[in-house]
């Protein structure tokens, strides 16, 4: 397959939705984990918006890739120990 279709990439805007909803911050407040945490989850947050706004604009390339972005920050969060994802190993790379 060398395209994207709107049902793929309808399956990862969910994907990454429901990982957004499911990362929680491991760390307490004030601390630099949690600073380090937030920041990840920033980044997720801006990606997913981009994603969104580029495919709006029908550029459903750079939508992916930017989902991709926003998982991968979600991911390595996760897989760092920043995020506490129930030991989701579907959405996530951990366990």
């Amino acid at each position: 397959m060398r395209e994207i279709s709107d049902e793929k990439l309808s399956k990862y805007f969910s994907i990454t939705a429901e990982a957004l909803r499911k990362v929680k911050i491991a760390a307490n407040k004030g601390t630099k984990e949690y600073s380090i945490a937030a920041d990840f989850l920033d980044m997720a947050e801006r990606y997913f918006s981009d994603a969104g706004h580029f495919r709006t604009k029908g550029d459903i390339v750079t939508a992916f890739a930017a989902l991709n972005y926003a998982h991968g920050w979600l991911d390595a969060g996760a897989r760092a120990g920043f995020f506490d994802v129930g030991h989701d190993s579907r959405l996530f790379t951990v366990d």
